[in-house]
């Protein structure tokens, strides 16, 4: 079975999908102020709708997790490279003409719901395509200038502030979803010459059961598997989610001007560490030969960079800022748990579990912005900082054990069908 290079056009293809997907991802955490006064949202209500439709978004990124990984294990990996980003870049540019907030709500429900295909679909076929020894260089690369997408959207969140024009057009949140949209429709036009996986056609040809959830559900084995990428990621969204996109609000509280404090350039320090960090933990996995050492590892320094944040944040907005960068660096190990994910599961049911597991881990927002809220805020009367504090307390006792009982499975060969 012929095998693709790591700068091979499949390879490349899945990380500039990667970087439209992230792009998009972050774009509403940047412009969420912006555009929700823009709807006439005032005071307290740029902070509760803007939880609400960033859960809703999650919630698209579960229901089109299940779509899109069953379509990718039943009609191969190109049809969700080519679906997904339809749906989400014409989302996108419908986005940037919301009126009202039930037009928001239903815009974003389908752009999570377009974005859950990406980054699962990119990483199986690249995982399928390399040689073993060469997984971990491939989804790393994919993982690297995919994450760069989230830096180029917190550079534009800044520019795209309404006080910049082109072309006689005022430059604002709304020009961030155009060229959301903009960037996927033409990424469709790479997409024309990648290959389908060898190992899929493979599996297909040889009237393997593929995309059946009940290979992934009925073994209590494959449930507690499946179950651990996904807790293991906990800390990745729980960062970005609360700490990096709330950080007006818990910058305020820790003594800092509200007003001085951009999300755009938050998101930008945090996922300019995040690209960072994906290329170290892909690096150090290969390296160490071992998947599972280097996500504990990360792990162990996110929750250092986390218990500091309340610290030398409050020295000033810069150091605020650079908490975020080391946020994001250290929760770089979004690459390692993703391979890991592909790498623990077989053919017939990689494409569902990879596409999945990410999207589960995104969607865990929404049980940690409950817990944060709901629980420490609302029942224990608790200011937001130490809220979202004790909130990671939880968040990092669940995802480390989860780490522990992770299988190792560097150098894993992956040509083969779950029964």
């Amino acid at each position: 079975m012929k095998k693709a290079g790591i700068w091979s056009l499949p390879v490349l293809v899945a990380a500039l999908g990667y970087f439209v997907d992230i792009y998009d991802l972050v774009l509403f955490g940047i412009f969420r102020i912006p555009s929700l006064k823009a709807i006439g949202l005032e005071g307290d209500q740029l902070e509760t709708v803007g939880h609400l439709l960033l859960n809703i978004q999650m919630i698209g990124m579960l229901v089109g997790g299940f779509f899109w990984g069953i379509l990718g294990d039943k009609k191969g990996r190109l049809s969700v490279l080519f679906g997904s980003i339809v749906v989400y870049s014409l989302a996108n540019i419908l986005n940037a003409y919301v009126a009202t907030e039930m037009q928001y709500y239903i815009l974003r429900f389908f752009a999570g719901f377009g974005l859950a295909g990406e980054l699962g679909a990119g990483i199986t076929l690249v995982a399928e395509v390399l040689k073993k020894e060469d997984r971990g260089w491939g989804t790393t690369v994919v993982a690297t200038i995919g994450v760069s997408g989230a830096v180029f959207a917190g550079f534009l969140g800044n520019y795209l502030d309404g006080t910049h024009t082109a072309f006689g057009y005022v430059l604002n949140w709304k020009t961030g979803y155009l060229i959301g949209g903009g960037l996927g429709l033409a990424l469709l036009l790479l997409r024309i010459g990648v290959f389908e996986s060898g190992m899929f056609e493979v599996a297909k040809k040889g009237k393997a059961v593929m995309g059946n959830l009940n290979t992934l559900f009925g073994k209590k084995e494959n449930i507690k598997k499946y179950a651990y990428c996904i807790l293991a990621g906990l800390p990745i969204w729980y960062g970005v989610g609360i700490l990096v996109f709330f950080c007006p609000e818990l910058g305020e509280e820790m003594g800092l001007a509200k007003e001085n404090i951009k999300t755009g350039t938050a998101v930008m320090y945090a996922y300019a560490g995040v690209t960072i960090g994906d290329f170290l933990s892909g690096l150090l996995s290969q390296v160490f030969k071992s998947r599972t050492k280097i996500i504990k590892a990360f792990i162990v320094l996110t929750a250092c960079a986390v218990a500091a944040y309340p610290y030398l944040g409050s020295l000033s907005v810069t150091w605020l800022y650079i908490v975020c960068l080391l946020i994001g660096g250290f929760s770089g190990y979004w690459a390692v748990i993703i391979t890991t994910s592909a790498e623990q599961f077989g053919t017939n049911i990689r494409a569902t579990v990879t596409t999945t597991v990410p999207n589960f881990i995104r969607a865990s927002l929404t049980p940690i912005s409950f817990i944060y809220i709901a629980f420490f805020q609302s029942a224990l009367g608790l200011k937001k900082v130490p809220a979202a504090m004790w909130t990671g307390v939880i968040v990092f006792i669940i995802a480390m054990y989860a780490a522990s009982k992770l299988k190792e499975t560097f150098g894993k060969e992956l040509d083969y069908l779950e029964e």
